[in-house]
């Protein structure tokens, strides 16, 4: 049984749930730290100046979207 029943997407959104979340599952936390801090450089490398600044978009989205999107699929 999950601890988020029928979680809506904007309650995942919040702060408290997020932290929740990433404090429940370490591992997902450690990659998403991993994927904040290296999108950008890979952004970077592969396309220059834009690929850097789109990496950095995709990486907090994934940071803020990682919990609603893994307690669907999983939970």
């Amino acid at each position: 049984m999950s601890i988020y029943p029928d979680l809506s997407f904007t309650e995942s959104l919040s702060s408290d749930r997020r932290r929740q979340f990433y404090e429940g599952h370490r591992s997902i936390a450690l990659l998403m730290i991993l994927i904040v801090f290296f999108s950008p450089f890979a952004g970077l490398y592969v396309t220059g100046l834009f690929g850097a600044v789109l990496g950095l978009l995709l990486s907090i989205a994934a940071y803020y979207l990682t919990p609603y999107i893994w307690l669907r699929l999983v939970g």
